[in-house]
């Protein structure tokens, strides 16, 4: 056998874009992904088009811009939910970006008796300014201005 023959088996065709994604989400312990995180394996179109397959293939979801969490398959109709609720992705999402969170006014009632309503995890308390979107099917969080006292 030629060496150039054991050339051919050794060298493997290299791994697409969207494998590697994958293999990064496994390794992650995070639910939420933005988009910066894949930035290191490619550009930020080729980024955004193995993101989007793997949205595609129910692995993730989108659930604001830039903005991703896993996804598993709904024993019920087969479509992709998140795996957490909505608050906990909230809270974890706009701490990655660097937003403080704190108990909403509707929270706070009921954690100290005044309310039977539970809250829902739609109005979300936050110390400062937030201008991301974060929804899901089609429903948009509520952000709150709480004060550095609520936490």
């Amino acid at each position: 056998m030629s060496y150039i023959g054991t050339m051919r088996r050794i060298v493997q065709k290299p791994e697409s874009l969207e494998q590697r994604l994958e293999q990064r989400l496994a390794r992650k312990r995070s639910d939420v992904f933005l988009r910066e995180d894949f930035s290191d394996l490619g550009g930020y179109d080729q980024v955004g088009r193995a993101l989007r397959g793997l949205v595609q293939k129910g692995k993730l979801m989108k659930v604001g811009y830039g903005l991703y969490t896993r996804a598993r398959r709904s024993g019920l109709d087969g479509t992709p939910i998140p795996t957490k609720n909505m608050r906990e992705i909230a809270n974890e999402a706009l701490n990655r970006i660097g937003i403080k969170t704190g108990p909403s006014r509707y929270e706070q009632a009921y954690n100290i008796g005044t309310s039977t309503q539970v809250p829902t995890g739609r109005v979300i308390g936050v110390l400062g300014r937030v201008r991301r979107k974060i929804t899901y099917n089609g429903v948009s969080l509520r952000y709150e201005r709480v004060g550095p006292s609520a936490r």
